[in-house]
């Protein structure tokens, strides 16, 4: 293992979003560029002429021209527990939840079957060029403990929690407030700041919650600031009339999490797909995020995400696969059903914008852009190495290309798991085969 390593190929980092496609003030772009890394961590960027005046004699070179090196990509609503449902044929929501994912998540009250599925979810995720997911993990807290643990022995920048669920499942699935909130303490003790590792305080959704268990919840999110909040909000109009039934004196359905204290700049929102004005200029007071699974809402059929309302009201805005009602763990298949979900709301997702959006866009949701999300220097160095050439249907559709922003758009368009060349995390290749080391 080198401690030190030059990656050289062509260099792109945003630096804020993009204001449409002819914004070139909010990136960073070297033709001839190169990334210097000691020790995991970012050294410095840009051109390959300056940066490699600062490595040492003894560092290792990788010369990944002509392709693109990027920040890693970041998801920030996944459920790892359901790889094994992904692709599974339902109505809509909760018929899928009931039919599928309850009984699926059951199987992760075994930590040996947790183990493995944290495992193949993580080589997944890096094969795909994802560094860092905010995660849902099951009800059990062998299926919390697998996924740090295999998170923390790839040293990702990886956010999960196990959920809290007291009703409306089966009891294979269910905690009660009590355990709940005592397996949530402890799972926090023993992970969060591990590594680099953060943990989550997961209410599922107010449907399998209890309002005891909802008070549970915003007691430990007063106790633990530090840490996450994620749940569901807003998916399906079947969803919020039983929200309504169950809660019948909140105002709406984000009331509910509000009234326990569960809004924040670091509570992370599923979907957002039916808001009303008031829940949408609530979470924009509370610097609450929206979190847009583009995949998830086609499949399952939820409704249209209104990313330009949202925008127009200052919320602050994720993207993700949400696997596994999402369909794919690609971020350039996410933006790409992205960019249809907009165009049938005469919605534009210029390519500058989608790919701010899965580095930096989603780091600053996370509030870890000091950390993730770029390519400055001091920041962690989880890179991504992409070939826009990887098919020959890309290829062909490259010998016509002219600009930068065609080709991260036929990254997004048609683009895949193919395109990603390599996956550095803390600095570290993963898996797949990484050029020989060379003097030039």
């Amino acid at each position: 293992m080198s401690a030190e390593r030059l990656l050289r190929g062509r260099v792109l980092s945003f630096l804020d979003e993009p204001d449409g496609v002819e914004d070139t003030s909010v990136y960073r772009y070297c033709e001839d560029g190169a990334v210097l890394i000691r020790d995991g961590i970012i050294v410095a960027s840009g051109d390959h002429a300056d940066v490699a005046l600062r490595a040492s004699e003894t560092a290792q070179i990788i010369d990944h021209r002509p392709y693109l090196l990027m920040p890693g990509f970041i998801d920030t609503h996944v459920h790892f527990p359901q790889m094994q449902v992904i692709a599974s044929w339902a109505a809509q929501l909760l018929d899928w939840l009931n039919t599928y994912t309850f009984p699926e998540e059951g199987k992760f009250a075994d930590p040996a079957h947790a183990t493995r599925i944290a495992g193949a979810f993580f080589d997944e995720l890096l094969r795909h060029g994802t560094t860092t997911a905010a995660a849902f993990c099951s009800v059990h807290q062998a299926s919390a403990d697998a996924f740090f643990s295999a998170a923390h022995q790839r040293n990702l920048r990886m956010i999960g929690g196990k959920v809290m669920m007291d009703r409306n499942a089966p009891d294979s699935v269910c905690d009660t407030p009590e355990s709940g909130y005592r397996d949530t303490k402890a799972l926090i003790e023993r992970w969060h700041g591990k590594g680099r590792g953060l943990y989550a305080i997961t209410p599922r959704f107010a449907i399998t919650s209890t309002p005891e268990q909802m008070a549970m919840a915003g007691a430990l999110a007063a106790e633990h600031p530090e840490c996450y909040v994620q749940t569901h909000l807003s998916e399906n109009h079947d969803e919020i009339s039983l929200t309504a039934e169950l809660y019948p004196d909140a105002e709406d359905y984000l009331n509910v999490y509000e009234r326990y204290g569960l809004l924040g700049p670091r509570s992370l929102f599923g979907h957002c797909l039916h808001l009303s004005e008031r829940e949408i200029s609530v979470m924009a007071q509370t610097g609450s995020v929206a979190v847009f699974c583009p995949t998830s809402n086609l499949f399952l059929g939820s409704g249209l995400y209104d990313e330009a309302g949202l925008r127009t009201q200052n919320v602050r805005r994720a993207i993700a696969t949400d696997i596994g009602g999402g369909t794919s763990y690609s971020m350039l298949r996410t933006l790409d059903e992205g960019y249809k979900v907009l165009q049938m709301q005469r919605q534009r997702l210029h390519p500058l914008k989608s790919f701010y959006w899965i580095t930096l866009g989603n780091a600053r949701c996370l509030s870890l852009e000091d950390k993730i999300g770029t390519l400055d220097p001091e920041t962690e160095a989880d890179i991504v190495v992409l070939n826009s050439r990887a098919t020959s249907a890309m290829a062909l559709r490259m010998e016509t290309v002219t600009s930068l922003s065609e080709e991260l758009f036929v990254l997004q368009t048609l683009g895949d798991d193919r395109a990603i060349c390599q996956t550095y995390v803390a600095g570290e290749p993963t898996q797949q085969s990484v050029p020989e080391a060379t003097d030039s």
